[in-house]
């Protein structure tokens, strides 16, 4: 997946959402140990000390761990991992709603465009 980011938002931000996505898409398997800091960093083309902070947010989150010699794993926690797929689709939900809603579309010509889409 490639790394799509922009100076709108502050990069790290946008790393760990990307990381994030990687690993509820299953790009990261439970327990799958991740690249290093510095291959992350060169693949997303950004400082390693941007990765290191995002890397960091993720493990306070606690969607990754460090072993001291071997790396970092992704969580092996399922339910912290589905949960997270859920959070993150309701968030692109909501937006999307609030999209449409500013188009200027009901509720009921919303779902009639999805279902149309959908069909397809």
């Amino acid at each position: 997946m490639s790394w799509n980011l922009d100076n709108d938002r502050p990069i790290f931000v946008q790393i760990v959402e990307h990381l994030q996505c990687d690993i509820v898409s299953g790009v990261y398997a439970p327990g799958q140990k991740i690249p290093s800091v510095r291959e992350l960093a060169t693949e997303a083309s950004v400082n390693p000390n941007t990765m290191q902070r995002a890397l960091s947010e993720l493990e306070r989150d606690g969607l990754m761990h460090s072993e001291r010699t071997s790396g970092r794993f992704i969580t092996e926690d399922i339910t912290m991992i589905d949960k997270l797929k859920e959070e993150l689709a309701t968030k692109r939900i909501e937006d999307f709603l609030k999209q449409m809603e500013r188009l200027g579309l009901s509720p009921r010509e919303i779902k009639d465009l999805i279902a149309k889409k959908v069909k397809e």
